[in-house]
């Protein structure tokens, strides 16, 4: 008899739906698992075994045969043990199959016959929505399948459960998942912790709001990390489809938190050695990187010029498409990558670069050789390039009023609601300024007569590529829209002038 159970695969964020078939015929005792299965898919062969054993099912004593169709994708993982397990008892007429059919399964069996946690639950629940089936899944993933949209959910603590449930000797009801309120996140620092800095705030709340990359350039110990990492503070909560899609990405990735569903940016801070495949993704298992992990949020490199040149340069293509290829042999692997790069770096090897008093004697080529490791399209990528200087005594010990960062993010919030109903009424899904592109970021940023000559001077003045211009213009609209403004006027694009037109090419 051949039985057979649906579950999934995992394409990078493209759930691929799964045939598991089970056949037990006459010959020697074997149990062979067909169908491009990697080692943790073969290794469920003993897990099954035991958990057989423990709950005190006779394993056959035949040849058992399993089969991964379609056979010609890749399967990875061990959310397969549950789905081989039912088939196999499907083929020993353990169970009634009928009752499966209309059903998705994924879990890792224990050797007792416990489920424990698989990755990727919550895009294998999107499918089984998708299809108009049910999921069956470890009780421990239940949070996992909140927004998932599937109102049917079988959460198991163990396959005994399961079985009794399939026999109808102890019922299982169908999960139906509350919704919880949605509190803002504590993050436990905030933007009135930083003294003076009043520029580098404002050039930091344009960024958010307009979702704009950017580089601080400043001395050791001036506050660009305490800055950036205060960034998150000031942004809003992402939407039921960010929150969605990024919570996928976690789940994929084995980092989803214990609350379930990631409700605020995702900020990732990875070190300076991080290596090309961290950044990007892949490895055997083409797991998301820390780009991919960012999406809908922050990336902030801290020190950039101390990354692996590949390593930045590779940054070139996800930040203009907010995706992220992995290129195998036999597949191509998305993952989006949505994000906005926060950068920070000294001015020169030793820091002190423009401080007559403690700058070293190489200045001014230690500026220039440090710069250089930097590729001039990667900076080109950047909407906002400022200076953060040393605050003052003055500032430090000064007893001026520091706003909020929840002041700040709901100046944020309105701005980011306008530029949101802007897009809907022209059909554009990327509502930011920062990531428009086309047809609609020239019908955003025309110029009256006046702006245009203005800006025309400027082009002319410092050599502007047309991709920096653009980036300008990108700014000004921001800007304009903290003012309320429908039209970009001269006083914009000089304010968006000054973040960009640092000697730093």
């Amino acid at each position: 008899m051949i039985s057979k159970v649906k579950t999934v695969a995992f394409a990078g964020m493209k759930p691929i739906e799964i045939t598991v078939e089970s056949q037990i015929s006459p010959g020697l005792a074997s149990f062979m698992i067909v169908g491009l299965p990697d080692k943790a898919v073969g290794e469920a062969k003993e897990r099954i075994r035991s958990a057989f054993f423990q709950l005190g099912i006779p394993f056959p004593s035949q040849k058992v045969i399993i089969n991964l169709a379609p056979a010609d994708i890749p399967k990875a993982g061990s959310q397969y043990d549950l789905p081989i397990a039912l088939a196999i008892l499907g083929s020993m007429d353990v169970i009634d199959m009928a009752i499966l059919e209309n059903s998705i399964s994924i879990g890792e069996l224990g050797l007792d016959g416990e489920l424990s946690y698989v990755s990727g639950t919550i895009c294998a629940a999107m499918l089984a929505n998708e299809l108009g089936k049910s999921l069956i899944c470890p009780k421990v993933c239940e949070k996992e399948v909140l927004w998932s949209g599937n109102k049917e959910v079988i959460a198991i603590p163990n396959i005994i459960s399961l079985i009794n449930h399939i026999k109808g000797k102890s019922q299982i009801i169908s999960t139906i998942l509350p919704m919880n309120s949605i509190k803002q996140i504590e993050f436990g620092i905030d933007m009135a912790d930083v003294y003076g800095q009043l520029f580098a705030k404002r050039a930091l709340e344009i960024a958010v709001s307009g979702g704009h990359n950017v580089l601080m350039i400043g001395s050791p110990g001036s506050g660009k990390s305490m800055l950036a990492s205060r960034i998150q503070t000031i942004a809003p909560l992402l939407s039921s489809k960010e929150t969605l899609e990024t919570t996928c990405i976690y789940s994929l990735a084995g980092m989803l938190p214990k609350e379930g569903l990631i409700y605020s940016p995702p900020y990732r801070e990875p070190h300076s050695s991080a290596s090309l495949i961290s950044m990007i993704g892949g490895g055997s298992d083409a797991k998301p990187g820390e780009l991919s992990l960012a999406h809908n949020g922050f990336l902030f490199l801290d020190e950039l010029p101390e990354f692996q040149r590949s390593v930045i340069d590779a940054l070139r293509q996800p930040l203009e498409t907010n995706e992220v290829i992995i290129s195998r042999a036999k597949e191509h692997i998305t993952y989006p990558a949505n994000i906005q790069l926060i950068a920070a770096m000294n001015p020169c090897k030793c820091g002190f670069y423009g401080d007559s008093k403690r700058q070293c004697s190489k200045a001014p080529k230690c500026a220039t050789e440090y710069r250089n490791r930097i590729s001039g399209p990667i900076l080109d990528r950047f909407d906002i390039v400022i200076y953060v200087n040393s605050i003052k005594p003055n500032e430090l010990f000064g007893e001026e009023k520091r706003e909020k960062s929840e002041i700040i993010r709901k100046r944020v919030e309105k701005v980011r609601n306008i530029q949101k109903k802007r897009s809907e009424k022209a059909g554009f899904e990327n509502y930011l300024n920062g990531k428009t592109v086309g047809k609609y970021l020239d019908e955003i940023t025309k110029l009256g007569t006046d702006s245009k000559l203005f800006f025309n001077k400027a082009i002319t003045h410092a050599n502007l590529s047309k991709r920096r211009c653009r980036k300008i213009l990108k700014v000004a609209r921001t800007i304009a829209d903290m003012e309320f403004s429908k039209i970009i006027q001269k006083h914009h694009i000089s304010e968006a002038l000054q973040y960009r037109l640092l000697d730093i090419n």
